[in-house]
């Protein structure tokens, strides 16, 4: 049986199938918890970021929570490295942590702030501040990470985060989230705000792969973890459809042997906004958009023969057969929108929508994991 967790802008939800439906449990309820990742060697160990709280951390899948004392309080991304344990923490403004004793103490890895182009990073909405939007330590190699700045570039370290490489070539700047293949070494992809990319190479370079596609404003990105060429992104036709309460023209689209396709089978025919915090939240466990009105969705990809993927978009969550059509699963009410999902066993974020608000504004979940629970593989 699957486990879900999601950050719904105020608290944390846990999502647990029952039958042909979802239990959800709320914990945090009120802190402002905006993202969220769990530990992969431990599914019962749960960090939540918070939007001006710091990181709290659960050993027991979210019963109870203890203050991390992270030195800055707006948290904007969580990654916890199946390579090997470390947890990231990146805010706004723009700093990267790590802690190596599970959120006790904490490093800030200064290094990041010396890149050249650092002068240069704004976020349009804030333009006089940025933020770590993404971090996606390498499933394979404890000393390659990378980093997304929104808005900034797509930072790469290889060495632990002691030094970093700018901005890659190839990339987008406008990061929204990256995805390691969990099997295939050196095979990354981004979904950015200028379309998606992926590199073969660690990330040191990177491919456009927007021709095909009729939407280039990407969320975020999901990867078949059996098959490195079949990947997924969300899209709408610009920051202000995907952000600006009306109907974000959003489709969720699938890359096979280098040609996209829409998806649509059992997915809304039109996807809407879903009412959101007024103040900052972000999706899959990063950002945020100070927008009053917003949409988010989610896909989240589990291992199997075929692989399956969850989509989890307002009141409902839709379940794939084959990669193909994706059918309804109902869930319990909630109480705000979820903006970051994450499986209990391996690193998932995501952007989702309420599980009690309107029809959704389509934004794609994202995975970054090493291997998958068993209870994970199979519906």
């Amino acid at each position: 049986m699957a486990r879900l967790y999601a950050a719904t802008g105020d608290g944390i939800a846990r999502l647990g199938e029952a039958g042909d439906g979802w239990r959800v449990e709320l914990f945090l309820p009120g802190s402002g918890a905006q993202c969220l990742a769990v530990d992969p060697a431990d599914p019962e160990t749960v960090y939540a970021g918070l939007r001006e709280g710091g990181v709290r951390r659960s050993g027991d899948g979210g019963r109870s929570w203890v203050d991390c004392d992270l030195p800055e309080p707006g948290v904007f991304s969580l990654a916890v490295s199946a390579a090997d344990g470390a947890v990231y923490a990146g805010t706004e403004p723009s700093r990267l942590f790590r802690s190596v004793d599970g959120g006790r103490s904490w490093r800030e890895l200064e290094s990041l702030l010396e890149l050249p182009s650092r002068p240069s990073w704004s976020f349009p909405p804030r333009p006089w501040t940025s933020h770590v939007r993404w971090i996606a330590p390498s499933p394979h190699d404890a000393d390659l990470i990378l980093v997304g700045i929104e808005l900034g570039g797509l930072m790469r370290s290889t060495d632990g985060a002691e030094s970093w490489q700018d901005h890659r070539p190839g990339a987008q700047r406008d990061v929204h989230s990256l995805a390691w293949h969990p099997r295939i070494e050196g095979r990354a992809y981004e979904a950015g705000g200028g379309g998606a990319a992926w590199s073969e190479d660690a990330g040191d370079t990177w491919h456009a792969a927007d021709e095909g596609r009729d939407r280039h404003y990407t969320w975020s990105v999901a990867v078949d973890p059996d098959e490195p060429e079949r990947w997924y992104v969300s899209a709408s036709t610009g920051p202000f459809a995907a952000h600006g309460g009306r109907d974000p023209q959003a489709r969720i689209y699938r890359r096979e042997e280098g040609v996209w396709r829409a998806l649509a089978g059992g997915l809304p025919s039109r996807c809407r906004r879903c009412p959101t915090r007024s103040s900052q939240r972000t999706a899959a466990c990063s950002p945020a958009w100070q927008t009053g009105r917003s949409g988010r969705a989610a896909i989240v990809a589990t291992a199997g023969a075929p692989a399956r993927f969850r989509a989890m978009a307002s009141r409902e969550f839709r379940r794939s057969r084959a990669c193909e059509r994706l059918r309804p699963r109902r869930a319990s009410s909630g109480e705000r929108s979820p903006v970051a999902v994450r499986l209990d066993t391996r690193l998932v974020r995501g952007a989702t929508d309420s599980l009690s608000c309107r029809p959704p504004s389509v934004r794609l979940g994202e995975f970054d994991s090493p291997s998958y629970d068993a209870d994970v593989q199979r519906d």
